[in-house]
């Protein structure tokens, strides 16, 4: 049997860290080949409280502390702190299935992939977050990514989470340090322009609980936009060219809207604009089933607004902050 280390990045998870650590040990991998380790990058909450009565319990749970507190840190401490040949990073944020382990190294071993995972099944609680939830699922919203189809099997450009070998990723150089965000893109990146492959399958399952407020959504999605930017200047392309579209979008709100006042034909093309955007907005979000009622249709319409305009804006704020630096 093989032995697995699992790489958990956490900070502030009060919320959810006991029913993450809950499925953990629910999963079927034998424990004595399993070790679970948190990187806490200083919390403030009672999550390391919490984290500190099942340590005590159970010898295969660690916790380490990430002094640099930011996510590509502690992905980094994890797997220098890892023993096993196998990493599979997760999330603290969501709920896996009992063979999610099991199948991430089935499926790593039986394709010729290099990182494997699962499709992002994303399932929010109260209104708000069952709203953003369903935004996940929309075309509309993120541009129809593979791994948010919740049953695509085959090959894609990226995966969240994943599973790959530790030898391997230590080979690549790792997560980059200079990526707080979009760490992960930077990663299969690296794996596909080396050669590599990604493949997702829906048999590794897994929820992953959004942001609870949009005012929480629009900050992940500024700084999704803003860190995106370092990444294609580091590659020299995006991953996929929708990624591209939230920019083009902000572009021609800042743009026309500027000149709108003095010229009738830029207000003309504004509007249209704008009203074509409703338009859509409206459609995919009265289409979309995973929200019911009227209230949560029109809620729909404004997380889509909420990712759109964050991401957009975070686009141009990261062209403004990475364009000319000498990063790479």
């Amino acid at each position: 049997m093989d032995r697995v280390s699992v790489i958990v990045p956490i900070l502030n998870e009060e919320r959810y860290i006991q029913k993450f650590l809950i499925s953990v040990l629910d999963q079927d991998y034998p424990k004595e080949y399993l070790e679970i380790i948190l990187v806490d990058g200083i919390s403030s909450d009672k999550t390391v409280e919490i984290i500190k009565n099942y340590t005590d319990k159970y010898k295969f749970i660690k916790l380490i502390t990430n002094e640099k507190k930011t996510v590509q840190y502690a992905l980094n401490l994890g797997i220098q702190h890892s023993s096993g040949e196998y990493i599979v990073r997760m999330d603290a944020h969501a709920w896996y299935a009992k063979d999610y382990i099991s199948k991430c190294i089935e499926y790593l071993k039986k394709t010729d992939a290099d990182n494997v995972g699962g499709p992002t099944v994303v399932k929010g609680y109260g209104e708000t977050q069952k709203v953003i939830a369903a935004a996940y699922s929309s075309p509309f919203a993120l541009g129809g990514g593979k791994h948010y189809r919740k049953d695509f099997e085959g090959y894609s450009d990226t995966v969240s989470w994943g599973c790959f070998k530790r030898e391997y990723i230590i080979s690549l150089g790792m997560y980059d340090e200079r990526l707080p965000r979009s760490e992960d893109d930077d990663l299969n990146f690296r794996i596909i322009k080396n050669g590599g492959k990604v493949y997702i399958t829906s048999k590794i399952k897994s929820e992953y609980y959004p942001k609870e407020t949009f005012s929480k959504l629009f900050k992940q999605y500024f700084n999704y936009g803003l860190w995106k930017i370092a990444v294609i200047k580091k590659h020299h392309k995006p991953l996929r060219i929708t990624q591209l579209v939230p920019m083009a979008f902000t572009g021609f709100l800042i743009f026309f809207g500027i000149l709108s006042p003095f010229f009738n034909i830029f207000l003309y093309l504004f509007l249209s604009g704008i009203i074509v955007y409703l338009l859509m907005d409206f459609f995919f979000s009265f289409k979309n089933s995973s929200v019911k009622s009227f209230k949560e249709r029109i809620l729909l319409m404004w997380a889509h607004i909420v990712i759109h305009l964050s991401y957009g804006f975070g686009f141009w704020a990261g062209i403004f902050k990475f364009w000319n630096s000498k990063w790479w």
